[in-house]
């Protein structure tokens, strides 16, 4: 299996991760994004993805398991979109928490940062395909083996 290693992929991950835990999942919308149904096996993936990143850093990435991951925050930004009324509701429906003004500016700027996660997803993405197709040699690039990966492409394209 193609083990990944490159500074430009390690650094869309490392963007990735500190993008979604400061603006995304964050101490504000995290109580409401949490009961968004996704599965245990999706959770997972998106905390792999966004909170061992000293342990892929030094030892690379396997390319099937950063598609996957991929592939389940690709899920997780479209059950937030889905959901974006509900977490909206949740949030500002709490009103024993402090810096009302601080969640407002959060909950508000939740679409947007949502679309700069699917943004920085989506390259990370590309560029992935793109090394897999180049060190695929006569055999099929690994990316066309999993099934999971025919939506991410359009889910973090329909973020925009």
């Amino acid at each position: 299996m193609l083990q990944i290693r490159d500074n430009d992929v390690i650094k869309l991950i490392e963007r990735a991760s500190y993008h979604y835990h400061f603006n995304i999942a964050n101490r504000v919308l995290r109580p409401a994004i949490l009961q968004l149904y996704l599965d245990e096996r999706t959770w997972s993936f998106i905390e792999t993805f966004t909170e061992k990143l000293e342990v892929y850093r030094s030892n690379g990435y396997k390319l099937d398991d950063l598609y996957r991951q991929i592939a389940a925050c690709a899920r997780f930004v479209a059950t937030v979109r889905n959901g974006i009324h509900a977490i909206k509701t949740k949030v500002r429906s709490d009103i024993k928490a402090p810096d009302r003004t601080y969640r407002e500016m959060t909950v508000n700027n939740l679409p947007n940062n949502l679309k700069v996660f699917a943004d920085i997803l989506n390259i990370l993405y590309t560029l992935l395909v793109d090394f897999d197709k180049k060190n695929s040699g006569n055999n099929n690039p690994v990316f066309t083996q999993i099934p999971e990966l025919e939506s991410v492409s359009r889910i973090l394209n329909s973020a925009n």
